[in-house]
């Protein structure tokens, strides 16, 4: 992957991922126990971008998992799944009532899956946008 590429899917990742941030922030009650600030989901989204990035780049460079979306998807729900109950664990975060929680993981809906759809999302326009014919 060029670094051109790598840069549009980094952008795209983090235009997605801050659009994202700000739907479901209201899903939450605090973060490290103060108000939710724009800067706050600004940062949110360039963490998300950067995880993005590294999983894209896993699927490309790893030749056991060369091509292999599902490869990636299985580990952006794990660490998503990780992150989200260290942070509710550690009270880094809280949700509200509105939260759709995962049962028997006990994790947020929307964060659980936001790592994984966002890079399924941003894999495929990137990859199309690559593929179609220059003129």
């Amino acid at each position: 992957m060029k670094v051109k590429t790598l840069g549009l899917l980094f952008i795209l990742a983090f235009l997605l991922n801050l659009v994202w941030e700000n739907l479901h922030s209201y899903l939450y009650i605090h973060y490290q126990g103060a108000k939710i600030t724009e800067i706050v989901l600004v940062r949110a989204a360039l963490f998300d971008a950067f995880v993005i990035s590294v999983l894209a780049l896993g699927v490309i460079l790893t030749p056991h998992i060369r091509g292999k979306l599902w490869f990636a998807v299985v580990l952006g729900i794990l660490f998503a799944i990780s992150l989200e109950r260290f942070a509710l664990e550690t009270n880094r975060w809280a949700y509200t009532s509105a939260m759709p929680i995962i049962p028997f993981i006990n994790t947020g809906l929307t964060p659980t899956i936001q790592l994984a759809l966002t890079f399924l999302i941003t894999y495929n326009i990137v990859e199309k946008k690559r593929h179609e014919p220059t003129g």
